[in-house]
């Protein structure tokens, strides 16, 4: 399970992942960012020609909400982790509108072909190594925007040339240890016997 870096390190590794595969003998000018919701009210958010990322949803993944606890390599037992999946907007930007469909076209191509990000792939271009343990990954599916996604993001902002896409199952782990009683030996009943008497 990650750590709670996690949100940015899939962030930065789905940037990371197009940058590093972008043919620039095509696209030499290209560049790759994330972006919040205020960087669309201009034409072009100082970008050119390139690809933005803009995390515009986290929600709590509903198919694994009852995770149960995680044990430690010690034994320790500590409380279940937190599945998340991260709904993402991918928009391509170009000088030209041939340019712009080009680069969505490749970029759309390269994540399909890469639908499972693994560990290796998050923590190198996360803010540390450590974010995720050897044996995870998180998915990444092209998934239609629902109708109620589709008003809430369109209402504020213009209709660039974009794609939405979810990070599934980002389980943030927690450190917060539970605490167990022992076994129970023995159970002593005191009914009717008066509190005085009681041991």
């Amino acid at each position: 399970m990650a750590t709670y870096r996690a949100i940015a390190a899939t962030s930065q590794a789905v940037l990371g992942l197009l940058e590093e595969a972008c043919p620039r003998d095509e696209f030499a000018d290209a560049r790759f960012r994330l972006v919040q919701s205020s960087d669309f009210q201009s034409e072009t958010p100082a970008l050119g020609e390139g690809i933005t990322l803009f995390l515009y949803r986290v929600a709590v993944n509903g198919s694994a909400r009852n995770l149960p606890p995680r044990t430690g390599p010690d034994g320790r037992r500590f409380r279940p982790s937190l599945p998340l999946d991260l709904h993402y907007l991918l928009t391509a930007w170009g000088r030209s509108v041939e340019q712009q469909q080009r680069l969505l076209g490749w970029a759309v191509r390269t994540l399909e072909d890469t639908a499972i990000l693994p560990s290796g792939l998050l923590n190198h271009y996360g803010p540390e190594a450590t974010t995720f343990r050897p044996n995870e990954a998180v998915e990444l599916v092209f998934e239609p925007l629902s109708l109620q996604d589709f008003n809430n993001i369109w209402e504020g902002l213009r209709p660039f040339l974009s794609v939405p896409y979810l990070a599934r199952m980002v389980a943030i782990e927690s450190d917060v240890q539970l605490t167990e009683a022992g076994p129970a030996q023995t159970r002593a009943f005191s009914l009717g016997v008066p509190a005085e008497q009681r041991s």
